[in-house]
């Protein structure tokens, strides 16, 4: 199971540098999070401000 991030992002970009598998990137208004390479380990979603990264 992945994690997605859902509107509420802010594109802060502090969940860029947590991934251990590198798999978060910025997008079109907000940060997005590539399914297939996320090992489902939460580290983005402990630092986000909004809680915008969620287990899909």
């Amino acid at each position: 199971m992945a994690y997605y991030i859902n509107d509420e992002c802010i594109n802060c970009g502090a969940c860029e540098p947590e991934c251990p598998t590198s798999v978060i990137s910025e997008g079109d208004g907000k940060y997005v999070i590539d399914a297939e390479g996320c090992i489902d380990c939460g580290a983005c979603a402990d630092v986000c401000p909004t809680s915008a990264p969620n287990p899909a």
